[in-house]
């Protein structure tokens, strides 16, 4: 009798530590790492040649965004010129507090400050350092640390560095959605549109080899409707 007693007891425990293992596990995997839902994007509009007059498209899509963008969430606004990875470039920065009716306040002075720049914008520059914009934004982007990170690039993509400027190098855009944004065809464009076609494969092997995905929405309508920071 005893002997079944002793059995009966050491089975008990066995499930007893059995079940003790597995509560243990459920609740070491609920301790995990959370999940990162913040959220960041970096508007990054060309200013030189024809292009800058496109602006309009840059105060458009950054008002969308301030309206998607959330307490916790980060944004900023920068421009491609001459020489574009340079703390200058960037307009406008922020990232959102966890207090909402802060939030709200930091929002009106970003736009503000974005307002401002467009307003008093006089002279496109003559160059198009387009890969030293996407350098600046990536830093940024990388330093926010968001759970998704967008950059959204408003440019014909036709770039023409300064000869003193080294932009061959790797853009290292691992996890980062870049989204192109009307993509404005040349006068060149007209005369032969294989340019236009190369200029977009280019630029999307480039960011993808770089890690980067990348999407084309060639104007704001279609991408309001994909709800992109969704």
């Amino acid at each position: 009798m005893t002997h079944i007693t002793d059995t009966k007891m050491r089975a008990a425990l066995q499930g007893l530590r059995l079940i003790t293992a597995v509560l243990l596990g459920w609740l070491l995997v609920g301790c995990g790492e959370p999940t990162n839902h913040s959220r960041a994007a970096f508007v990054l509009m060309d200013i030189s040649g024809s292009y800058a007059a496109e602006r309009d498209q840059a105060r458009r899509l950054t008002n969308y965004l301030l309206s998607q963008l959330d307490t916790g969430d980060s944004l900023a606004v920068g421009f491609i010129d001459n020489s574009s990875f340079t703390e200058r470039n960037i307009i406008a920065q922020v990232t959102f507090d966890e207090r909402p009716s802060v939030a709200s306040q930091q929002k009106r002075i970003f736009q503000r400050r974005v307002i401002g720049f467009m307003d008093n914008f006089q002279t496109p520059s003559y160059h198009s350092d387009i890969t030293g914009g996407v350098l600046l934004a990536r830093d940024y982007l990388e330093e926010v640390d968001a759970g998704q990170k967008h950059l959204f690039l408003l440019s014909d993509l036709h770039e023409d560095v300064p000869p003193r400027l080294e932009r061959d190098m790797k853009l290292n855009l691992s996890d980062v959605q870049v989204v192109a944004i009307n993509v404005k065809r040349q006068r060149s464009d007209n005369e032969n549109p294989q340019e236009y076609e190369q200029r977009l494969a280019s630029w999307e092997k480039r960011v993808e080899e770089n890690g980067g995905r990348w999407a084309l929405v060639n104007n704001m309508e279609r991408l309001e409707k994909r709800g992109v920071l969704r």
